[in-house]
C-alpha cells in the first residue's frame, strides 16, 4: 500500500513538471480559432480542413513601428493573437523598435523565458532575480549579440545610442503575456490605495497620487 501511495505522488510530481509550460500539441496543428464560443486554456482548434498557408503567416515584421510615445519604444508582437498557427506550438516573437535613448519599461512575461537578439543598435539589458537577493544583472548588447531573460522574472531594455535601435525577441510561449510594472501598479484599474503603494515604496501620498496621474 505504501509502495503503491509513493508511485502516485511521484506520478503528481512529474504531471505538475509536465504541466508547467504551453501544452504539447496533440496533431500536426491546432490553428485558433478565435471566432468560437467556447472557453479552453488557450484557443479552440479552426477545422483543420478549413485551414489554409495564410494561417500560418505572419506580415510586417520589417516594417518599423512608431516610437513616438513617452517611453520612446514600441513592440510589435507576434503571438497566437496575431499569428493563429501559432496555436499550441508553444513559441511566438516579438519587434522590438527604440527610437534613440528609448526604453522598454521593466516588465514580466508569466508564461514564457525570452530570448532577445539585437539586429542594430547598442542596447542595455538586464533582469532581477527574486527575492530575497534581488540581483540586477546587466549587460551592454551591440549588434548580433544574444540575451535569455528567464521566465517571469523582471527585465527591460534601452537603447543607448543617439540612432535607433531594433532587436527580435523570442518566447517560449503562444501567449506568453506581459505585465509592465509601472502601469500594473500605478496604473491599476481601479487604483491600488495610495496609502498602500505609500507605505509599499516609502514616500508620502502625494507621491503616490501624482505618479498615478499619469497613468
Amino acid at each position: 500500500m505504501a509502495t503503491h501511495l509513493l508511485l502516485f505522488c511521484l506520478l503528481l510530481t512529474a504531471c505538475s513538471f509536465a504541466l508547467a509550460s504551453d501544452p504539447s500539441p496533440l496533431q500536426d496543428f491546432c490553428v485558433a480559432d478565435p471566432k468560437s464560443k467556447v472557453l479552453v486554456n488557450g484557443v479552440v482548434c479552426k477545422d483543420p480542413k478549413a485551414v489554409t498557408a495564410d494561417d500560418f503567416r505572419f506580415e510586417g515584421l520589417n516594417v518599423m513601428g512608431n516610437t513616438s510615445n513617452t517611453v520612446g519604444s514600441i513592440v510589435t508582437p507576434v503571438t497566437v493573437v496575431q499569428l493563429k498557427g501559432l496555436n499550441t506550438l508553444g513559441i511566438s516573437m516579438a519587434r522590438i523598435d527604440f527610437a534613440p535613448w528609448g526604453l522598454n519599461p521593466p516588465h514580466t512575461h508569466p508564461r514564457a523565458t525570452e530570448i532577445l537578439t539585437v539586429i542594430e543598435g547598442s542596447i542595455l539589458v538586464g533582469f532581477v532575480t527574486s527575492n530575497p537577493e534581488n540581483r540586477l544583472i546587466t549587460k551592454l548588447l551591440q549588434k548580433g549579440d544574444v540575451f535569455v531573460f528567464p521566465q517571469g522574472l523582471i527585465h527591460f531594455q534601452q537603447n543607448v545610442g543617439n540612432g535607433y535601435a531594433v532587436a527580435i525577441a523570442a518566447l517560449s510561449s503562444q501567449n506568453p503575456g506581459v505585465i509592465t510594472i509601472a502601469n500594473a501598479v500605478f496604473g491599476s484599474n481601479p487604483d491600488i490605495s495610495a496609502d498602500i503603494l505609500a507605505k509599499a515604496f516609502q514616500v508620502n501620498a502625494n507621491v503616490i497620487s501624482q505618479i498615478q496621474s499619469k497613468f
